[in-house]
């Protein structure tokens, strides 16, 4: 038996993995609990205040992040859900059941994988101060802190807003800061878009990523993932639970609209480490070219030869110092980073086998099954299969 059907409006602008997350949450909320709701959501995903105080619903759940969204439902009398970012000073938060993602716990998520990897020198790249980024700020803060507790500078860059008509003016100051960090060093970037530009500048000034800057961002966000040739790490925010707490609450609120304010802190679900992280700490000049090198070129189907041309030195020379920095030979490194690139795409994506073999730069699909037979005793689909099931289990 299900309740009352009830309207409710979502408030968000769905244009990035965060607020679709949330609104995700919000969908499995409502095919798991008892509530019987027509979702509002404009057909754009872009958010709509006019006469939003003549609309006769039953509910809010909204974007506190937005201050235009917070100030425009001011006085509004239906009950109201706020998910935004969490705030270290207590006042700071909105007067509803609000469900906050926990900034304090994002910085030190990121933090701490750089900080495993053997780093001691930390940046982060965020955004100008202002209303709208707010939890920005409190993600600047929450680093620096983190930095100063061990005893390590944090060197901040904000930049400015990204539009076309100042892109190349923020690329060149963001290059210049990078040229001025110490490295090897940590960069966390506030957003996963943020951090694409740090990958971008990167490949500009010719600074070897992960080996001189490791770079984490936030979300988790595909499109900004799949738009580098060096594969991002980033902290998963949880914004589904946010969501699915975010429902909970207003559900309650509606069942009993005297009900004290709630405010729920959602930690991250969790770091998702890839090669803009994968630092090793290499003192040899070479080697820190040539693994550059090959984490950006190993899927176009490159051989030794090319690394060597790409290094400048001699094959025995090469091979020698590569072996004593990495402890396996030029051609393994191709191999195992075309081999992990496979295995990531077959349990990360829903492409063919066939797909994943030309995208990894293997010469043909039978030969990247040659190779997963070897590995792993399994075809690529087995593989495939074996990793679905233990992820579900």
């Amino acid at each position: 038996m299900y309740d009352v059907k009830h309207s409710i409006t979502l408030l968000f602008n769905a244009n990035k993995v965060y607020d679709r997350q949330v609104i995700e949450g919000i969908g499995r909320y409502l095919q798991t609990s008892r509530v019987s709701w027509d979702i509002y959501l404009e057909e754009d995903f872009l958010t709509r205040l006019d006469h939003i105080d003549e609309w006769s619903g039953d509910g809010i759940i909204a974007d506190f992040d937005d201050p235009s969204i917070e100030a425009g439902l001011k006085g509004i009398s239906l009950p109201i859900v706020g998910v935004g970012g969490s705030y270290s000073n207590a006042r700071h938060y909105p007067d509803v059941p609000y469900v906050a993602t926990d900034n304090a716990a994002l910085m030190e998520a990121a933090y701490l994988h750089l900080k495993r990897k053997g780093l001691e020198r930390f940046a982060y790249y965020g955004l100008p101060a202002g209303p709208q980024s707010k939890w920005a700020s409190e993600r600047e803060k929450a680093l620096v802190k983190l930095c100063h507790q061990d005893g390590y500078d944090c060197s901040i860059f904000l930049g400015q807003a990204t539009k076309l008509q100042s892109w190349q003016q923020l690329m060149a100051s963001l290059t210049e800061w990078l040229q001025s960090l110490p490295t090897p060093i940590g960069v966390v970037a506030v957003t996963d878009a943020r951090a694409r530009h740090v990958l971008q500048a990167c490949d500009l000034i010719g600074k070897e990523v992960p080996d001189t800057i490791s770079i984490i961002g936030i979300d988790d966000d595909d499109i900004a993932r799949n738009l580098s040739r060096i594969s991002l790490s980033s902290v998963s925010q949880g914004a589904i639970e946010m969501g699915f707490q975010a429902a909970k609450l207003l559900h309650r609120k509606m069942e009993t609209p005297k009900l004290r304010n709630r405010r729920i802190l959602v930690p991250p679900s969790g770091v998702v480490e890839r090669q803009s992280t994968d630092f090793k700490a290499l003192r040899d000049t070479a080697v820190i070219q040539a693994m550059h090198f090959i984490r950006q070129r190993a899927c176009s189907g490159i051989k030794v030869s090319q690394v060597l041309d790409f290094v400048g030195i001699s094959r025995s020379n090469l091979e020698t110092r590569f072996f004593n920095e990495m402890g396996h030979s030029i051609h393994s490194e191709i191999h195992n980073t075309k081999l992990t690139h496979a295995c990531n795409m077959l349990q990360s994506t829903s492409l063919s086998t066939e797909q994943v073999s030309a995208q990894s730069g293997y010469p043909s699909l039978q030969y990247m099954y040659a190779v997963f037979k070897k590995h792993f005793n399994q075809t690529p689909a087995q593989y495939r299969n074996q990793q679905c099931s233990m992820a579900k289990s």
